[in-house]
């Protein structure tokens, strides 16, 4: 079993100051186990009730009478499917003395974030759980990780092959199951047919029209595609940074595919040796150690960007936090250079740092405030925010 460390830390953090927490991420991620290993540690009783259990439904028939006399720590799984649930979740948290802390568990669609917050508005905060993580695996396996994708079934399969096919299963049962429990009315070949299209685009600037020229819809409804699985949390989209620089620049989001796993399934490569001979290696090892460096960081989501111009400056990755601005390059290369781009964008974004990622051993200075730092040094040599 791989350790959560992080998660579990964040998680008793924020359920000490908060009285209900979600648990947010894509089916098999691990939410359930996170979630099980944490109530073992918990200092009280605790109950489960997990809400594809018929068993667990019918004891919820009257959630308020079920609900109500519980103290310590109530965990409610696959809550998305009893979105019912959260006026009652606002009752019982609202009694004075009490002190019953629950921990949902939950896919991010749209419809559940909304019921949720308009329900338990000042109540309730959100932990998004991804895939494992280069800190929860060690560095050792950091390849086996960017391969596979960090989907725990898929990491550790037995094997490449047993990995690959539970990916490809995995896409298939996500369209097929999850995407209409989340009340999502898409048909599961007009969708996948697009997220595999999509992980042609890893990586680069959305381009909707193009797309939907590709897949014969309109631009609205790709776009609407796009946003269904970027809710569900298995696409990412890093929006652009813009701000009066006297310069054009570009003002559409970027997209990944979330995990990069997924994105090796998407694109039908089985092997490490599939992927090293793909047009989108660069791609796929960019996202993955953006990915990377986004956990290690601790980047909120509202922090991180990048910025590029018409002219063709450009930054993979500009993160911000109160007057602190930090710029990130990306370059599988052993001998990275200072390029043009990156001098206009340091200058322009007025960076107090620029780091330039790479797949060499070494870190060393490329001119002032700039470096080219080691993937495998990057742990040690890049600060947290």
């Amino acid at each position: 079993m791989v350790p959560r460390t992080r998660h579990l830390t964040r998680l008793g953090r924020l359920i000490d100051g908060h009285p209900v927490v979600a648990i947010l991420g894509a089916r098999q991620v691990g939410k359930t186990t996170l979630a099980r290993e944490f109530a073992q540690h918990f200092e009280g009783p605790t109950f489960r009730f997990d809400l594809e259990d018929p068993d667990d439904l019918a004891r919820l028939a009257e959630p308020k009478l079920a609900l109500g006399p519980l103290h310590g720590l109530v965990v409610i799984d696959e809550v998305q499917r009893r979105p019912d649930l959260f006026p009652v979740l606002r009752v019982l948290v609202d009694r004075p003395e009490v002190g019953t802390k629950f921990l949902v568990l939950g896919s991010a669609s749209p419809d559940l974030l909304r019921q949720s917050s308009e329900s338990l508005a000042g109540r309730i905060v959100y932990q998004e759980l991804g895939g494992f993580a280069v800190d929860e695996v060690g560095l050792s396996e950091a390849d086996r990780l960017w391969v596979r994708g960090g989907f725990p079934r898929s990491f550790l399969a037995g094997s490449s092959v047993k990995s690959y096919e539970w990916r490809l299963a995995f896409i298939r049962t996500f369209l097929e199951r999850d995407i209409p429990s989340l009340g999502i009315q898409v048909p599961a070949v007009a969708l996948h047919r697009f997220w595999r299209m999509l992980a042609h685009y890893h990586g680069q600037l959305w381009n909707g029209a193009e797309l939907a020229r590709a897949f014969g819809v309109s631009a609205t409804a790709v776009r609407r595609y796009l946003d269904l699985l970027t809710g569900a949390l298995v696409v990412r989209q890093l929006p652009p940074w813009h701000e009066n620089v006297g310069k054009r620049q570009v003002r559409s989001p970027k997209v990944y595919i979330a995990d990069p796993g997924l994105l090796h399934g998407l694109l039908g490569l089985e092997s490490r040796q599939d992927l090293e001979g793909h047009p989108k290696v660069g791609a796929s090892w960019e996202g993955f150690v953006l990915r990377e460096l986004l956990t290690h960081l601790d980047a909120r989501a509202e922090e991180a960007f990048f910025w590029a111009t018409h002219a063709g400056a450009e930054l993979d990755l500009f993160v911000v936090r109160g007057r602190r601005r930090l710029g990130f390059e990306v370059k599988r290369t052993t001998a990275p250079t200072l390029t043009r781009s990156m001098r206009s964008a340091a200058e322009t974004l007025k960076l107090d740092s620029l780091d330039v990622i790479h797949a060499g051993e070494h870190t060393f200075d490329l001119g002032e405030r700039v470096r080219a730092v080691a993937f495998q040094r990057m742990f040690a040599d890049v600060e947290p925010l």
